[in-house]
């Protein structure tokens, strides 16, 4: 399986991405620079986090006037999967790919740390490899880690399954309804604040974020399968 590293001006975890993808699932990861907007020929892309264009105006706004969002639009229709982690779901909320908006934490700090997610659907392509209502604990950094959606969205989220992890421990920077990471309507793209690749090694302190790069794997092979 082949994965674009989406890399704007100021992201940070773009080494994490590869590291997880390259060294620890032994599949291949390149980087895209974001003015190449070339993503055929890929099965997946990983959108990192960090900080892309110094999060001047919003975080992740300015990300829009890039040439790959268009491109990151029309491989998302495709059906195959896309990942936005941190300043990456920023993005995707932004591109209108995701519903929401972002907003300082509620304590207006940066925080970082580890903190506890619930998985409340295992039925997605991300998270196959979890059990339902399973708590993992994963790292976070970020400003602007809470997450807004009102009253409308948030049902409509629930009804259709579309909230993959909620905040476990406090939710401390104010997101609604505890979402930690969300879906699309078609599925195949899902965003999250917390950062999975930075858990994917007991090294590092876990690797209860390897079981999600571990499910993208699987859903990939059981379709490549299916169409042989």
């Amino acid at each position: 399986m082949k994965f674009a590293i989406l890399v704007f001006p100021g992201s940070g975890c773009d080494i994490d991405m590869y590291h997880a993808v390259n060294t620890v699932l032994g599949n291949k990861a390149e980087y895209i620079w974001h003015t190449e907007a070339n993503l055929d020929g890929y099965d997946a892309v990983l959108i990192p986090s960090g900080a892309s264009y110094g999060d001047y105006l919003r975080a992740g706004a300015l990300a829009q006037s890039s040439p790959a969002i268009e491109s990151l639009k029309a491989f998302a229709a495709t059906g195959k999967p896309v990942l936005g982690v941190g300043n990456g779901f920023q993005v995707l909320a932004e591109a209108g790919l995701l519903p929401g908006a972002f907003l300082r934490n509620k304590g207006l700090k940066f925080r970082s740390g580890k903190t506890k997610l619930t998985v409340l659907n295992t039925d997605s392509t991300f998270t196959a490899d979890y059990d339902n209502g399973q708590e993992i604990t994963i790292p976070f950094a970020h400003e602007f880690g809470n997450y807004y959606v009102d009253e409308k969205t948030v049902a409509e989220l629930k009804s259709t399954n579309r909230i993959v992890f909620t905040y476990a421990d406090g939710n401390a920077d104010g997101s609604t309804a505890d979402i930690a990471g969300v879906l699309n309507e078609k599925g195949n793209v899902l965003g999250m604040m917390p950062l999975p690749e930075r858990a994917v090694e007991e090294i590092i302190g876990g690797t209860d974020g390897l079981p999600l790069f571990n499910s993208i794997l699987k859903r990939w092979s059981e379709n490549n399968v299916s169409q042989a």
